[in-house]
C-alpha cells in the first residue's frame, strides 16, 4: 500500500511542478504585456504634449488640422502596433502552454494509467473492462485536447494575420 501511495504522491508532485511552470509563464507574460503598455502610456503622453505645443503655435486652421491629422494617424499606429505585439505574445504564450499542456497529458496519462493499473490488480474482484474502458476515455481525452488545441492555434493565428494586414494597411 504504501508504494501505492508513493506512486500517486510522485504523480501530484508532477502536476504542482507543471502548474507552476505555467503560472511562471503567465506572470512572464503579463509582465510583457504591462511594460509593453507603459512604454506606449509614456510614448504616447509625450507625442501629446508635444502635438499639444505643436497646435498652440499653429498660425491658421489649415496647419492646425494638418497637425491634428498628423497626430490621429501617428497615434493609430502606435495603437495598432501596440495589439500585434500584445498579439504576438498571446500567441506564444498560447503556444507554450499548449505544448506544456500536452506534455504534461502525455507524461501524466501514462503515470496515471500505470499507477491505476497497479491499484485495479491489487483489488478483489477486478474487471478487465473496467482498465480497458478507463484507458478508452482517457486516449478520447488527448485526441479532444489535440483537437482543441489546434483549433485554438489556428484561430490566434488568425486573430494575429488580421491585425498585421490592418497595421500594413494604416502604414
Amino acid at each position: 500500500m504504501a508504494g501505492k501511495v508513493e506512486q500517486f504522491s510522485e504523480l501530484h508532485r508532477k502536476n504542482m511542478e507543471a502548474a507552476m511552470r505555467m503560472a511562471q509563464l503567465s506572470i512572464e507574460n503579463s509582465q510583457r504585456i504591462m511594460a509593453l503598455q507603459t512604454e506606449l502610456a509614456k510614448e504616447m503622453f509625450q507625442s501629446g504634449v508635444e502635438n499639444a505645443k505643436a497646435q498652440s503655435t499653429a498660425r491658421d486652421p489649415q496647419s492646425m488640422m494638418q497637425l491634428r491629422t498628423q497626430y490621429a494617424q501617428e497615434t493609430t499606429q502606435r495603437m495598432v502596433a501596440a495589439a500585434q505585439q500584445i498579439a504576438e505574445i498571446g500567441n506564444s504564450a498560447r503556444a507554450e502552454f499548449s505544448r506544456l499542456v500536452t506534455e504534461q497529458l502525455a507524461s501524466g496519462s501514462q503515470d496515471m494509467t500505470e499507477s491505476l493499473q497497479n491499484f485495479m490488480k491489487s483489488l478483489p474482484g477486478q474487471t478487465p473492462n473496467m482498465m480497458e474502458s478507463f484507458q478508452q476515455a482517457i486516449a478520447t481525452a488527448n485526441q479532444a485536447f489535440e483537437q482543441i488545441s489546434k483549433a485554438s492555434t489556428a484561430a490566434m493565428s488568425s486573430v494575429g494575420d488580421a491585425v498585421k494586414k490592418t497595421a500594413a494597411k494604416r502604414k
